[in-house]
């Protein structure tokens, strides 16, 4: 039997919304393991001067737990 376990994190970036999903992968996997998937609940931008400045995400990490 599998058990899994999901965590939300909040992630940036100035690029893109893909970077700032790459950047939720990097932080999260400095202390969890195994990571299986990301869920991407919500995305936003916050703009200046009629500009994109940076992209948001609020995402679902789910890791396996390791025995």
């Amino acid at each position: 039997m599998s058990v899994l376990k999901v965590i939300e994190i909040l992630g940036n970036s100035k690029v893109s919304f893909e970077d700032a999903v790459q950047n939720v992968i990097n932080e999260a996997a400095k202390s969890v393991k195994n990571i299986k998937s990301v869920y991407v609940v919500d995305m936003q931008v916050t703009v200046n001067n009629n500009k994109i400045k940076e992209y948001r995400v609020n995402t679902k990490v789910t890791f396996g737990i390791i025995d």
